[in-house]
Formats: structure tokens, sequence, C-alpha cells
């Protein structure tokens, strides 16, 4: 019984990290091109929800200010939760000598991100609305790129590139670790097969006739793409179209904003569970249970794997060496924890290990039927 409980566990942590995307890998080849067209200017509206952003508001508005692209195609619209500090005065400061028309909105009581953008898209103008992050600074043809495929008529949303930047806005990298560098690469693959499940929220795009409205707990980041979906339109990946965004320095910090993310996420999948149809919905559906919901679930067969090892160890030399291997693994996790600055050898098994115990606590929350609907700005470095 330990043994089947062993194989089965390690099967699914598997087939999870690798079996999966070399199922990606395969169904890329019959490859599904975006039809993206360079000089597609449609008009765009780039919508912002800020809490408490005094520190970067401005320079975010100025970064989608110096945007390349014809200004006469831009609105930017900002809604303010019921901030506190000098949010508000700095959006209308830009606006007041901006050449593309800013308008802040101010939702009182405060409500969430969610509800801000729903406040936002009924006074949007432009045929593709664009989500930015309060703190998130693009290169200066993004906004161009993530355009380009909407010239696709079976696109319906875009997302770009996150890469994450030091204090003085050197780059570091894809992401916390390699793990980011793993997402885009699986996402190019998701993209060649047809649509991604997985998106950078501060850097999409999708068509305003495609918007759906939704509850304030609801995840828009993962939502909407998957409602796009089910309504038969494609979610794409344009590496080119690079959104930068402080790193964050303090393990908490990271391991707070992906309990956050997770259980919003788990969430989602449940209201879109229809989705989850392979019958309906063929690979679309493999794509979502294997890349976001045994991802999520992934801590629970961890557990499994390791402790039906400790009753195994007795019984032959092969699970000894099973056994030193993963307490090798957790070895190195915590060295990363406790060196955060450490060599790659440590840094992504703990990045993994904080993954999955953020998802675990999100999926404990779940089931007890949490949810989260605001919370304090993301802390950079």
């Amino acid at each position: 019984m330990m043994a089947g409980m062993f194989w089965a566990c390690l099967l699914v942590v598997c087939y999870v990290y690798v079996g999966y995307p070399l199922l990606a890998m395969l169904l890329a080849r019959k490859s599904r091109d975006v039809s993206s067209k360079s000089g597609y200017t449609p008009t765009v509206s780039i919508l912002i929800a800020a809490y408490n952003e005094g520190d970067e508001i401005e320079a975010t508005l100025r970064n989608k200010l110096a945007q390349i692209y014809p200004i006469e195609k831009i609105q930017i619209l900002v809604v303010s939760d019921e901030s506190t500090d000098d949010t508000d005065n700095i959006v209308r400061k830009v606006a007041q000598n901006s050449s593309v028309p800013i308008y802040l909105s101010r939702q009182v009581p405060r409500a969430g991100k969610t509800a801000g953008l729903n406040m936002l898209v009924p006074q949007a103008d432009g045929e593709i609305i664009i989500f930015s992050d309060a703190n998130s600074l693009w290169d200066e043809n993004a906004l161009a790129y993530l355009v380009e495929n909407f010239a696709d008529p079976s696109v319906g949303y875009v997302t770009g590139k996150m890469i994450y930047t030091n204090v003085d806005g050197t780059i570091i990298g894809d992401g916390c670790s390699s793990f980011m560098r793993f997402e885009n690469w699986l996402r190019e693959k998701e993209t060649a097969i047809g649509s991604i499940v997985g998106v950078d929220g501060g850097i999409d795009a999708m068509r305003k006739s495609l918007h759906t409205r939704l509850r304030a707990d609801q995840l828009p980041d993962f939502v909407q793409p998957l409602m796009v979906v089910k309504k038969g339109f494609r979610v794409v990946y344009d590496s080119r179209a690079l959104l930068k965004e402080p790193a964050l320095s303090e393990s908490s910090s990271e391991y707070r904003m992906r309990v956050r993310v997770s259980l919003r996420a788990l969430w989602a999948i449940k209201d879109m569970a229809t989705l989850l149809n392979p019958f309906r919905y063929k690979v679309f559906s493999v794509q979502l249970i294997s890349h976001k919901l045994l991802r999520y679930l992934t801590a629970i067969p961890l557990v499994l794997t390791f402790f039906s090892n400790l009753f195994l160890v007795s019984d032959s030399g092969f699970y000894s060496m099973t056994m030193l291997c993963q307490f090798c693994f957790y070895g190195l996790a915590l060295l990363g924890f406790l060196h955060r600055n450490g060599p790659r050898l440590t840094t992504l098994p703990y990045y993994f290990v904080l993954l999955n115990v953020a998802a675990a606590v999100a999926f404990w929350r779940f089931l007890k039927g949490q949810k989260i609907v605001v919370w304090q700005p993301r802390v950079g470095s």
C-alpha cells in the first residue's frame, strides 16, 4: 500500500513539472500562429487600479505617456480605491499637462481591484482595454506589441512578459528565479497550441467587447482570460511586450503574495469549473487541469511522497536513496531560505518549496471558505 502511494504521488509531481511540459512541447509542434500585424493601431484605454500608490503612480503614468503609439488613440483611466495618501493629487497633476486624456475615478468605500476595474470599463472608449498595475513600468514598445496581436480576429486576450528589476532599475531576470523562465517557456508552447492558462496581470490586453463584469472577490487576471476562452477566443503570450516590476526583497512578502494569488486562483477555477470538462473544451481542459489545478494541489502528493517514503526506507536500498534525495532537496531549500542570495543550487529548491507551501495554505483557506477582496499594495525592494 505504501509503495503504491509513493509511486502514485511521485508520478503526479513528475507529471506536473516534467510530463505536462513535455506534452505541451509535443502538442505545440502543430503550431497555431498568431496573425499579428505591425502597425495595427486601434484605439486603446489603459486601466490602472491604485490604492495608496503615491510613491509609484507618477512614474507609472509617465511610462504610459512615453509609449510609442499614436497619442490620439490612447486614453488612460485610473481608479483610486479610497486612497488615503497623495495618489489622487498626483494623478490630477500629471493629467493637467498631459497630451493624452487621463481620467481619475474614486471608489468609496474601498472595494478592491476587481470592483475598481468594473467601474472603469464602461468609461473606456478604446476598442482594446489594457490592464496595468500601479507600479508597472513597460518597455516603450510594449503597448504596440500587445495590440498587434488583435489584428488576428481569433485573439481575444494578450499578455506580456514580466521581468524583475533592482532598486536602480537594472534587470534581475525573468522572475524571482528560473521559475519564471520555465513559466514563460510554457506560455510560448501553450500559445502555439491555442491558448495559455496563466497571465501577468500588470501587462494584459483584451477586446472591450469581450469584457465580463466580475464579482469583487474574483481574480480578474485569471477569470477574464478564462471567460475569453469560454467565449471561443484565444488567449496568447507575446514575449516582446516587457513589463518591469521591482523585485520583492523579503521572502515573507513573496509568500503572502503567493498565498493571495493562489487562493483567488483556486476560487477562479471553481467558478470556471465547466472549462475542466475535456469532452467539451478538449485540449484546453487538459492544460487547465495540468498547469493550474494540479499545480496548486501539488503540495498534497509532495507530503504523501515524503511520508510514504519514510515507511519504505527499511524495505530496500532504493527507498533509502530516494529518502536521502528528499532530505537533500529540502535541506537545500532551507539553506536557500536562510541565504536568499546564495547559489542557484539552493535558491531553486527554496522557491519551489515556497510556492508549494503558499499553495497549500491557500488550499486550506479555500476549504474554509475564505476569500480575499482587498489587500495592501505589493512592496518591492
